[in-house]
């Protein structure tokens, strides 16, 4: 792929014990959040799952690195707290997947980010932190006890100094209560993929996702993990190539029942943590993601209680909220996460881009000017 240049772990699959662990890196955060698109939207866990599982492979063997496949966060957050219908989260993936595929093809990813402004970046992603946390403590509210349960498993996982983990071990545990409820499932084929409503999904809503959308993706997804992969592995994956990945994958899987997504620096984190070095840990995982597909029935997830995941919701929002401390002007970042959670996602975001423009123009004509 164009872009990617040969390291020292250039086409490495190995299937050592730290790719086995590895594996679950960033099933932290992709778990949590795809069992709560799948409660509380019509995306269908199944045909989630498969586009997981596919692609999860698909790079790893690319690749040969611990690559991260994420959903997308702005859009799952926005689509989980309701102001996204699934057709218009579909119709937003397929936007950005020929965005993401026209920027990397063209080398212009570098420029984009320029535009847009790494304090934009955080805001953006607190913004998505905060609507996490306000629906999941909606959540949890509905069904006190049963979030109270949650909320205490997270104080375990903690405790037990298994923080990262907290948000696997309550979705664990919301569907063992599941399964207790409506037994094992029988393992079964997906069948044909959900077709979303295109047509009447072009909305300001989805355009506003897509912009809210599109400064995640720059920053985390493309810039920052061309960066951690070159540090922790010495492997030179340039943004550029990383979004040339992420629109083919998305412009493949949207229209096939997946959902939005892409790579991640958290999640490349998470699977480096646990002991990835290889393109291994995401085979074995994306083997796993398929092996659940199978068993991931309507009736299974009807029975995962919804407080549980409100618990869940939190977890993620707060590993989310922290990247606002790496802001280079983090009461910024504040005031666009502020804004995003009471006005829209797409309104802070267009806000923060213009002010970011202004300030930069002005701070660049003050340095400018002779003493």
């Amino acid at each position: 792929m164009g872009g990617y240049v040969a390291s020292a772990t250039d086409g490495r699959v190995a299937f050592d014990r730290g790719e086995l662990t590895g594996a679950v890196g960033d099933s932290v955060t992709v778990i949590p959040l795809v069992v709560a698109l799948a409660t509380l939207t019509d995306v269908s866990l199944p045909h989630v799952l498969v586009g997981f599982g596919a692609f999860q492979v698909v790079w790893g063997v690319v690749y040969g690195l611990p690559l991260s496949v994420e959903p997308m966060k702005a859009l799952a957050a926005l689509a989980i707290a309701g102001s996204l219908t699934y057709a218009e989260l579909a119709l937003a993936g397929v936007a950005l997947g020929t965005v993401l595929l026209v920027v990397g093809l063209s080398g212009t990813l570098g420029a984009v980010e320029r535009w847009i402004g790494g304090p934009v970046i955080r805001g953006v992603q607190f913004a998505v932190a905060l609507v996490l946390f306000e629906t999941g403590l909606d959540l949890a509210l509905a069904t006190p006890g049963v979030g109270a349960v949650g909320v205490g498993l997270v104080g375990i996982a903690a405790l037990a100094g298994r923080r990262s983990a907290a948000g696997l071990i309550v979705v664990a545990t919301s569907l063992a209560v599941a399964v207790s409820t409506t037994g094992l499932p029988t393992p079964t084929l997906p069948g044909l993929p959900p077709r979303p409503a295109f047509a009447a999904a072009a909305t300001a809503s989805a355009v506003r996702g897509t912009l809210a959308q599109l400064a995640m993706t720059v920053g985390n997804a493309a810039l920052a993990t061309s960066l951690l992969l070159a540090d922790r592995l010495d492997a030179e994956v340039t943004p550029d190539a990383l979004a040339t990945s992420m629109g083919v994958m998305n412009l493949l899987a949207v229209p096939l029942g997946g959902i939005p997504m892409c790579h991640g620096c958290d999640g490349v984190s998470g699977k480096y943590a646990f002991g990835a070095r290889t393109g291994g840990a995401n085979v074995v995982v994306g083997v796993g993601y398929l092996a659940a597909a199978l068993v991931a029935t309507t009736a299974l997830v009807a029975a995962i209680p919804l407080a549980m995941i409100g618990a869940v919701l939190g977890v993620v929002a707060l590993s989310l909220a922290r990247s606002v401390r790496a802001s280079e002007r983090p009461l910024f970042s504040v005031a666009i996460g502020g804004l995003g959670v009471t006005t829209n996602l797409g309104l802070a975001f267009l806000l923060g881009v213009f002010t970011h423009l202004v300030w930069t123009r002005y701070a660049n004509r003050r340095t400018d000017e002779p003493a």
